[in-house]
Order: structure tokens, then sequence, then C-alpha cells
């Protein structure tokens, strides 16, 4: 049994301190006489009070709270590594590509097929180590998302979402693992956990969010506030008709070998092989 399933009771029975567990006197606090002094809000508990939560000056406590839940939850379910997968959340399977809005977006849905492909592969190699190392990560949405949750699933593995609230916000794609599925209020921490724990980086074809999440993976480590991973981008044709890298190079506001950080795939084959022989002697 652990912390997350106990009972008030088990809690009671197996704490090492002598005092009340926070979520017996939560329960108390709601038993008390009903009086002016006991309706007040500020006689509510701290910790049970969501008008006083979600105060602006507790902004640094929510930010602290959206960064632990996650990092505690994934420490308990073994997550010791993760393969993370950006890419667009408009892009068609390859089934629906004859709906989709602009032709360019029908041909992409070759992309979708490739993303499943590659979780599916990389959740195999996941559950040769229990489940722990290279576990796929997405956004937890639709199109590259869903691919990824979906080749997960189908592999019989698990695999992780990170959802944000948006205007437009739709449910998790139903492939992200149930207990891995999160949701954040603060895109900053929400970018860290996408980072904190990945052995590869893959970034499929998508829109501004799929270019911020590249670009912030690459400045991180151009800059050596992360360790170099694999960054892999699936679509030499979509990145080339989009970026100039060389331009960049040629301009002189990156190095040279600045464009080594990242490398092109077109399928999902080609990025296992990059994966498995990172480190190795060419």
């Amino acid at each position: 049994m652990n912390d997350a399933t106990k009972t008030t009771q088990d809690r009671t029975e197996d704490r090492a301190h002598p005092f009340p567990h926070s979520d017996e006197d939560a329960v108390r606090a709601e038993q008390i006489p009903d009086t002016p002094q006991t309706r007040s809000p500020s006689y509510r508990l701290a910790f049970t009070d969501r008008d006083f939560l979600l105060r602006e000056e507790l902004r640094p406590v929510r930010l602290q709270l959206e960064l632990l839940k996650p990092q505690m939850l994934l420490d308990e379910a073994g997550v010791e590594s993760t393969v993370v997968m950006f890419g667009g959340a408009r892009i068609p399977s390859p089934q629906n590509a004859a709906q989709a809005r602009t032709p360019a977006l029908a041909k992409l849905s070759a992309y979708y097929e490739e993303a499943r492909i590659f979780a599916q592969e990389m959740t195999r190699r996941s559950l040769e180590t229990g489940g722990r190392e290279f576990v796929i990560t997405t956004g937890g949405g639709p199109g590259v998302m869903e691919a990824g949750n979906l080749g997960a699933a189908q592999a019989g593995g698990k695999s992780i979402g990170l959802g944000i609230v948006l205007p437009h916000e739709q449910a998790p794609n139903i492939h992200v693992t149930p207990e891995l599925c999160f949701n954040f209020h603060y895109f900053a921490i929400r970018k860290m956990h996408f980072l904190m724990r990945a052995r590869a980086i893959t970034v499929f074809p998508g829109g501004f969010g799929t270019l911020d999440e590249l670009f912030e993976a690459l400045t991180l480590i151009q800059t050596g506030r992360m360790a170099r991973v694999p960054l892999l981008l699936f679509g030499a044709e979509f990145w080339d008709g989009i970026i100039n890298w060389k331009g960049l190079a040629e301009a002189g506001t990156i190095h040279e070998e600045d464009l080594d950080l990242i490398r092109y795939v077109e399928t999902a084959k080609e990025a296992v092989t990059v994966i498995e022989g990172w480190g190795k002697p060419a």
C-alpha cells in the first residue's frame, strides 16, 4: 500500500511523529459547530481554503505544488527516464487525412503513423527495463501527441501526458496512462517536466507550440543548462521549409557547430537507431 491509497486510520497507525495527520484535522474542522466564527473564511485551515490558495500572493506556493505533484507521482511510478515527443495537435491520422483542412496537413499525416510506430518501438524497449526507462511523454492532446500515446498503449506499456489548461482545451487523448496524466496551469513548470527526465527529444511537424518547445530545448542544450541528448526532427522537407538553420550560422547568430545539435530523420526506424547508438563509439 502506498501513501496515496492509505486511509486516515492507516496513516495514524504508521506515522513516525506524535502529531495528527493533516487530513485528520481537515475532517475534524468540518465537524465543528456552525457559528459566525467558524463560518468566517479566516477560520478555515489554510491548506483546505481554496480562496486563500488562489490568492495572488500564493503564486510561489502554487508553482511549487505544480512542480512537486507530477514529480512525486512519477517517482512513485518508478519512471526514471523519458522519450519526449513534440508535434502538432492538428496533424491527422492517415485514416482522417481526407478531412484535413489543407493538402499540406493531409500529407503530414504520414508523420502521425511514424510517431505511432516510434512510440511503439521505444515502449517495447521501455518494457525491457520494467517500464522505468524510455517512457513516452507527450503533451497529452490530439495529433502527434495522440499517436505517441497510442503507440505506447499498443505496445502494452505506459505513457505520460502533460496537458495544460487552454481556452480551447479538450480532454486528454484516451491513450495516456490515466495515473500518469497531468494537467498544468503554468507553462514554465510543464516545460520543466518535459525535459527533467528526457533521454531523447523528438520533434514532429507542428505549429507555434511545437516551435516553442523545440527552441526551448535547443537553447538549454546550447547553453549547457541541459545535458546533450538526441534531438531528432522528423521531416527534413518541413523543417527546411520553415527554418533556415544555415542562415542563422551564416549570419553569425549561432555557431556552425550548433547545427550539430539537431539531426533530421524521416522514419521511426531511423530515430530508434540514433537513440540506441547514442554515446557509443562510431
